[in-house]
């Protein structure tokens, strides 16, 4: 997992759930298809620095290339999207 500062987000067309962001990962940027667009606009995600899962293999989500995941926690009215509160280099490693 590594902090991930969010450069672009759109919602994916012709999907109600689904945001494309495009992430800065320090040494690399990766796209990232998230289904928390009933919540979150895609206003919301740019600039924040949020948590992603690196490692997992590259899927298609509704024919969108996602490179990763976001962590998010469950709340009973939505997922609530896990952000980093002070100033971390986008790539750092999370322990």
């Amino acid at each position: 997992m590594r902090v991930a500062k969010v450069l672009e987000a759109e919602k994916v067309p012709n999907s109600e759930n689904l945001i494309k962001l495009i992430v800065d990962l320090g040494t690399e940027k990766r796209q990232i298809v998230a289904g928390l667009a009933k919540w979150y606009s895609p206003d919301y995600f740019v600039g924040k620095l949020i948590i992603v899962v690196t490692n997992l293999q590259p899927r298609k989500i509704r024919g969108v290339l996602s490179e990763g995941m976001l962590l998010a926690a469950d709340s009973l009215d939505k997922p609530i999207v896990l952000t980093v509160m002070e100033d971390v280099a986008p790539g750092t490693r999370i322990r």
